[in-house]
């Protein structure tokens, strides 16, 4: 085979790889990209606007944001106490953070037994749903991770 019909082997192979890779960055980047948009209250799934009203009869909603992760989406409800409540798609409460006392109604009761029998003084203030865990934020700012059932793990540093 001649040098001119190698290179031009060569540089085909070259010119598809960069258009491969190419694709493939574009690809990547339009499906991991982020997009928030502020919705109003009345876009929340019932079910979001349910929990609302049964834990934080009383508060208000101030500000919500959509987010669209990875194909995923997330509701961010922010109240009028401070208090950020964070729900997937289907409208399963995910996360909550704020400064004041989440409602007893929301924790599972095993986390609230060795809460009160190990740290009476303090209050969850903070509450996280994982795959395979529950994170809690006391007001003393101690963190402590429980089991999906609520069986206390460890005090996260």
């Amino acid at each position: 085979m001649s040098n001119s019909i190698q290179r031009l082997i060569i540089n085909l192979q070259l010119l598809f790889m960069k258009k491969f890779f190419l694709m493939t960055l574009a690809a990547f980047m339009l499906v991991s990209c982020d997009k928030e948009e502020a919705i109003l209250t009345d876009e929340l799934p019932a079910n979001v606007l349910g929990f609302v009203e049964a834990h934080y009869d009383g508060k208000t909603i101030l500000h919500v944001v959509k987010e669209l992760d990875n194909l995923k989406t997330y509701y961010h409800v922010y109240l009028d106490n401070g208090t950020k409540l964070d729900f997937n798609r289907h409208g399963s409460i995910m996360k909550i953070e704020g400064l004041e006392k989440i409602p007893d109604t929301i924790i599972p009761q095993l986390i609230l037994d060795y809460v009160q029998a190990n740290y009476a003084s303090e209050f969850i203030r903070g509450w996280e749903v994982e795959d395979a865990t529950q994170d809690v934020k006391l007001s003393n700012d101690i963190d402590l991770e429980f089991d999906e059932n609520g069986n206390f793990l460890r005090i996260n540093g």
